[in-house]
């Protein structure tokens, strides 16, 4: 590892047209959970200017079935939309929650894809699709995660809890971040720049109007990343000057498309695979909850001070097809040995896709608030984010036979 070295991630607010587009798709994954927890769900948004179109498959009883629409059904997945666009905080001329025009273009789930998945006599439930997914932990920060992600996080989460309180009324839903910090060894030093671009009120582009947004972000920034971090501290903000257009009728967003705010800020690999819209039955989104879940405990355990995991599998089938862990360098136990005590602990059932969900309790709808400012490094609060939860970790230590 080079001992000096600088490393940058980005998120995005709630109100970004991508955001936008995977709160209302994780809406819908709510919806339907709520009345079926067996539910399956693929649904995709598109969002532009006063347009949001949904396409995907489902099965869902109580909401779509025999190849038909339950009555109603439809009605309230628009309400479902618009309720989300209203929260976020749309109502503007080229984006409004009231006078957006709406399409639905779900459909039944392929029979071809359920007959992979679903459990019958001569087999366990299988992986909704093939694929590989990664956790990853670092004690960089107190919630484990890359300190340049959680501090990118925390600046707009802070903005938009000050835009809803209207104790920041010039701010609008759009907004991007993104922190470079300066690395010595594994420890971050300095934050060497920081930049936010921030969707605005008319008039808040220039004199005294643009300087009070300034020096608000310069202060959220101050109270979310450690002052010793911020010496010498490059800011940015809206660098191209004026961003009153902004949301989906500034670009056009889709669900799946900012997979690494979502996850690691690419301080870690990524399977590819988007988690909104799914239900947990797609180990795109359950695997890569659970690797998460293992690679937390693993570091909370003292095991290692980084830690990421791999699996893969194939569709239809339950068992995973491999298992890696790699603690960077900085284990206190052999790899072989972490994997092996993973796979024995009997209440993750091996990691079949059944398992992770009954483990985790994923069969809810505790999804749409996992869509905004990252899927990971959440506090668990009830039923949700419960893949951030430390309670394996007198288990691993058991089972290793550490201290």
């Amino acid at each position: 590892m080079r001992n000096d070295y600088l490393f940058t991630s980005e998120s995005v607010s709630e109100g970004h047209p991508d955001k936008v587009a995977d709160q209302i798709s994780d809406a819908i994954v709510d919806l339907f959970l709520a009345k079926d927890p067996e539910a399956r769900i693929a649904c995709e948004t598109l969002t532009t200017t006063q347009l949001v179109v949904l396409a995907g498959e489902i099965r869902c009883k109580g909401v779509y079935e025999d190849g038909a629409w339950v009555p109603g059904a439809q009605e309230e997945i628009e309400a479902t939309v618009r309720r989300t666009v209203k929260e976020i905080g749309y109502e503007q001329d080229g984006f409004h929650w009231e006078r957006l025009e709406f399409i639905n273009r779900l459909h039944g789930q392929s029979a071809h894809i359920a007959q992979g998945v679903d459990a019958n006599a001569n087999k366990d439930e299988g992986a909704g699709d093939q694929g590989i997914m990664f956790g990853y932990a670092t004690d960089e920060t107190p919630d484990l995660m890359p300190a340049t992600l959680y501090y990118s996080h925390k600046i707009l989460e802070r903005m938009a809890a000050d835009r809803h309180s209207g104790a920041a009324p010039f701010l609008e839903p759009d907004a991007k971040s993104q922190v470079t910090l300066r690395y010595e060894g594994s420890l971050p030093v300095a934050a060497t720049a920081v930049v936010v671009s921030t969707q605005h009120a008319p008039g808040y582009d220039e004199g005294e109007n643009e300087a009070e947004l300034h020096a608000y972000v310069k202060r959220v920034v101050s109270e979310v990343i450690p002052p010793v971090l911020l010496r010498d501290t490059k800011y940015y903000i809206n660098p191209t000057g004026s961003f009153e257009i902004g949301g989906p009728d500034g670009d056009a967003g889709l669900t799946g498309r900012k997979i690494i705010v979502d996850t690691y800020g690419g301080a870690a690999p990524h399977g590819g695979g988007a988690f909104s819209g799914k239900d947990p039955t797609k180990v795109d989104r359950s695997a890569a909850y659970i690797t998460r879940y293992l690679a937390k405990n693993v570091v909370a355990a003292g095991l290692a001070t980084r830690c990421t995991i791999q699996i893969a599998y194939a569709i239809g089938v339950s068992q995973p097809l491999s298992l890696y862990v790699d603690t960077h360098d900085t284990g206190t136990v052999a790899e072989d040995k972490i994997e092996a005590a993973i796979l024995a602990l009997p209440r993750l059932g091996g990691l079949t896709p059944r398992a992770i969900r009954t483990h985790l309790g994923l069969n809810r709808p505790i999804y749409r608030k996992t869509a905004a400012y990252g899927h990971f490094g959440r506090k668990p609060e009830g039923d949700l984010f419960p893949w951030e939860r430390l309670d394996l970790v007198d288990e691993l230590k058991g089972v290793l036979g550490v201290d």
